[in-house]
């Protein structure tokens, strides 16, 4: 069964309030994180899914807000106790989602939104065949080295391995259920927002949330 039929299946035997899974990918400097800030200022009721990472913090970055940092050690034996629904080691760093925090949003009702790369979307597609899948792309190998550049922070080095990690990276968009390619921030956040709305107002969400409603006109002489 093709991905987004076997997603559709699952929700049609999902909760009325069961929360929306949406899993965003992109390669470095593709303006994914600037894209999910702005989705998240503009959809206060999607809440962003909080990964554990080994990396340290960012300037602007608070602990449990964009990340919960923890050492390696820590990292491994939540690995080690099968904690996590997906993590990956990226450019010496490593990166996971904790299961049980993940589905106790979701039975909440929350839609929740993740940030990570391909194959941690792989592994949770693995464990949640109703997640929504997004992959961001840039314009251009050419627009990604001049934002990769732009940033002033990685040496010639590390902007040549982002780029031979991003082209391997864009080789699994066919993956996602998804495509945005971020060439006009402002078009690219207004694409991201129909995909939210889209699948929010999905036939099979809508009729179990509005059961009620539609038995009584259907019903009615």
């Amino acid at each position: 069964m093709p991905q987004t039929e076997a997603r559709t299946a699952a929700a049609d035997h999902a909760p009325a309030d069961q929360g929306l899974l949406f899993v965003v990918s992109a390669p470095s400097g593709a303006g994914k994180t600037s894209l999910v800030k702005a989705l998240l200022e503009v959809e206060p009721s999607l809440h962003l899914s909080v990964s554990y990472t080994t990396r340290p913090p960012r300037e602007g970055e608070q602990d449990g807000v964009h990340y919960h940092f923890v050492d390696a050690a820590t990292f491994e034996r939540m690995v080690q106790a099968g904690e996590f629904v997906e993590y990956a080691r990226v450019f010496g760093n490593a990166y996971g989602t904790a299961a049980k925090t993940l589905r106790a949003g979701l039975d909440a009702g929350a839609d929740l939104l993740l940030e990570i790369d391909w194959q941690g979307a792989r592994q949770v597609r693995g464990r949640f065949s109703e997640a929504i899948s997004v992959f961001i792309a840039p314009p251009s190998l050419q627009a990604l080295e001049e934002r990769l550049r732009g940033r002033g922070k990685d040496s010639d080095d590390i902007i040549a391995a982002r780029m031979a990690q991003a082209r391997d990276e864009l080789s699994h968009h066919g993956e996602y259920d998804y495509l945005v390619v971020n060439d006009d921030f402002g078009v690219a956040l207004d694409e991201l927002r129909a995909i939210v709305a889209a699948e929010r107002l999905r036939e099979s969400r809508q009729a179990r949330r509005h059961a009620a409603v539609l038995d009584a006109m259907l019903a009615a002489d």
